[in-house]
């Protein structure tokens, strides 16, 4: 156990015996219900708001793509068909002007390619006899979108071509990890992430674009957008009792009670049949009970945790479970306090 174990589990070990010690407790407590039933849901969205969320990103899908106008500090190759020796490498200057062989400069910005295309042609006309130009882009500064946070490198990237969401992030250096008790984790969080296009906060959702690929999410970047990749908040599960390594452990989408438990050492050899998980915020606070011999044996499925859950295993009989319920439920609102979300920060250390 760390020291930052060590640490929160004298501050909760030391609230749990002052609580056993004081009076004035509710003397009757509603049955709790069966853990198994509570489960995480994946999406706490109405159907109706999935709905209308998906039509918006089909609808986003469907229009077309904006014109590119040409700018300053745009670079293209320009290529005269059976003149290779025109060919040139031309940034376009502050004022909108690219430079060519014979004609010299000629105004360009603001145009899209083809009527650049049509221009240059047509300045060339004069010295060629039907020339064919190509223009084609080797740098696109002024298409350029921002993304911050917690990516390897925040800042301003191009968006020209077909850069999707998943291909800006890469482009960013993907999501930034931490050192946490000898393992690599993320410390992003693409749950509170956000893209913004104009005065809209787009409804992408980032696990789905990034992850699973799903193109209805994985949008393609237009100029302008905003990326916002949020840093992970770290928040705690607590498993105590009778466990051989009581401890505070990171919580994550996958943490299970099977998993919580074997993370603090496994159950010692006396336990009871049942786990409670105390979950809920302030002045929301409930009791659950998890069926821990039926989960073990495989008859009943295991319990997912959500952050700060506090899980403790009795030792025996269920009256010592009925004490822990009667005491322990009016500090609630402590204990929420004690295991308030943990930030990242880089200096950490074990």
């Amino acid at each position: 156990m760390s020291g930052r174990d060590i640490f929160y589990f004298c501050c909760l070990s030391t609230l749990f015996l002052c609580v056993l010690t004081s009076n004035g407790c509710k003397s009757v407590y509603e049955e709790l219900p069966d853990a198994s039933t509570v489960m995480l849901e994946e999406s706490k969205l109405t159907q109706e708001e999935i709905d209308r969320r998906e039509n918006r990103l089909r609808e986003i899908a469907a229009m077309p793509y904006p014109d590119y106008y040409i700018d300053a500090g745009d670079v293209f190759t320009i290529k005269v068909y059976n003149h290779p020796d025109l060919e040139v490498l031309s940034p376009v200057t502050p004022d909108g002007y690219i430079a060519l062989m014979f004609v010299g400069q000629i105004k360009v910005g603001g145009l899209t390619i083809p009527q650049a295309v049509e221009r240059v042609q047509l300045a060339l006309a004069d010295y060629i006899k039907n020339p064919v130009v190509g223009i084609l882009p080797t740098e696109i500064k002024s298409q350029t979108a921002t993304i911050s946070g917690a990516v390897g490198s925040p800042g301003v990237y191009s968006v020209h071509g077909n850069i999707t969401l998943a291909d800006f992030f890469a482009l960013a250096g993907g999501g930034q990890t931490r050192m946490f008790d000898g393992k690599v984790l993320d410390a992003y969080d693409f749950k509170n992430s956000y893209l913004i296009r104009g005065n809209d906060i787009l409804p992408v959702d980032f696990t789905e674009a990034i992850v699973r690929g799903n193109p209805l999410h994985n949008i393609r970047m237009q100029k302008g957008d905003y990326v916002h990749i949020a840093a992970r908040t770290e928040k705690m599960v607590a498993v105590f009792g009778e466990v051989r390594s009581p401890r505070f452990q990171l919580w994550n989408e996958g943490l299970g009670l099977l998993e919580a438990i074997t993370n603090s050492g496994g159950l010692r050899e006396k336990h009871w049949k049942s786990a409670v998980i105390m979950r809920g915020g302030l002045g929301n606070l409930s009791f659950y009970r998890a069926d821990l011999k039926d989960i073990l044996e495989g008859t009943k499925p295991n319990v997912p945790l959500e952050a700060g859950d506090l899980v403790y295993i009795p030792k025996d009989a269920i009256s010592e479970y009925n004490v822990f319920i009667r005491k322990l439920f009016p500090t609630g609102q402590l204990l929420n306090m004690l295991i308030a979300p943990v930030y990242w920060y880089q200096d950490w250390k074990d």
